[in-house]
């Protein structure tokens, strides 16, 4: 061999030599940053449902946890998307949503998230009981138009309505609601959906021992929303929140919904980053819920129970859970 080809031969050696080591330190790489098996956790292992709550915890019970679409009766029927807070407060509420509400109960507030008749139907709310609406300053008009045709229909009182605005906060029964911009759209294009940061328990210092945030109908938790909960990335250090329930009409992101609701896999990343972060502190023994779940657009409770990861948890219709203050 000559001295050229010799030079040429060992240049190739040593360069696969080299290419052999980097491609080693690459697979280790990758190995490391591969996903760890997911741990889940049985229905028996969540403590906070059906519990018992103390004074300072808030009783949510889910009337409904599917999204439009559902008819009944159909095997595995979701009611519209609703909550039932400590016996007394409602966010959302729809006729679908009657049979849930345990017997002598007449919750006398409602909180809206926005127009959809699968979450506002003023004809039932007064049915139920409810005397003050909490609504966005942005429906207005149409909420008067509305309710004062239920209360000329019904015979019942017109009931009080509040509007409210992004950031604004209320208390009701000890339990503060802050309405957050949702990224929801309707028919209205001036219409400005919400989604409700729910605190309660508040000590010297003014906080709270639960913060849960309540996000549908929603595509995600915008930055605005972010902020006001106290869980975007410009808070560094802060108390966070304790809880969180979030919609999931579908199951995956390649759905053109996207634009207007959240998935399975964008309430994981959103919890999984809160978690990460120091954000979400959820107290032992309880998950993430997800609810407004669609019939078509997602798998059966069985299916989701089987296989969501944690923290991932499908609420269904009737289940209450106690948030415990932390």
């Amino acid at each position: 061999m000559d001295r050229r080809n010799f030079v040429k031969a060992s240049v190739a050696a040593i360069a696969a030599t080299q290419l052999g080591a980097l491609d080693a330190v690459a697979r280790k790489k990758q190995k490391d940053k591969a996903p760890k098996e997911e741990v889940r956790l049985s229905g028996t292992d969540w403590s906070c449902e059906h519990a018992e709550a103390l004074p300072g915890d808030l009783k949510v019970r889910f009337l409904g946890t599917g999204a439009a679409g559902w008819k009944s009766p159909t095997s595995g029927h979701r009611r519209n998307s609703s909550i039932l807070i400590d016996g007394k407060i409602l966010i959302d509420f729809t006729l679908s949503a009657q049979d849930m509400v345990p017997e002598g109960c007449h919750p006398e507030i409602i909180f809206y998230t926005h127009s959809h008749v699968d979450h506002f139907q003023p004809i039932e709310a007064l049915k139920v009981g409810v005397k003050k609406v909490y609504l966005s300053h942005s429906i207005m008009t149409m909420a008067a138009k509305a309710f004062g045709k239920a209360a000329a229909e019904t015979g019942l009182p017109f009931p009080e309505l509040i509007p409210l605005r992004y950031g604004q906060s209320v208390i009701e029964e000890g339990i503060r609601f802050t309405a957050m911009p949702a990224n929801h759209s309707t028919g209205d294009l001036q219409e400005e959906a919400q989604i409700y940061l729910i605190e309660k328990n508040f000590n010297d210092e003014g906080i709270a021992g639960v913060r849960v945030v309540f996000a549908t109908d929603t595509a995600g938790i915008m930055g605005r929303a972010g902020r006001m909960a106290g869980i975007d990335s410009h808070v560094k250090t802060g108390i966070g929140v304790t809880g969180l329930i979030m919609e999931a009409t579908m199951n995956n992101d390649e759905d053109f919904r996207i634009f207007n609701h959240s998935s399975t896999k964008t309430v994981g990343r959103t919890a999984s980053m809160l978690l990460a972060t120091g954000r979400l502190h959820l107290p032992e023994g309880q998950p993430v819920y997800l609810t407004h779940m669609a019939k078509s657009l997602q798998p059966s409770q069985e299916e989701m129970d089987a296989t969501l990861p944690y923290p991932l948890r499908a609420a269904y219709d009737g289940l209450e859970v106690v948030f415990k203050s932390v």
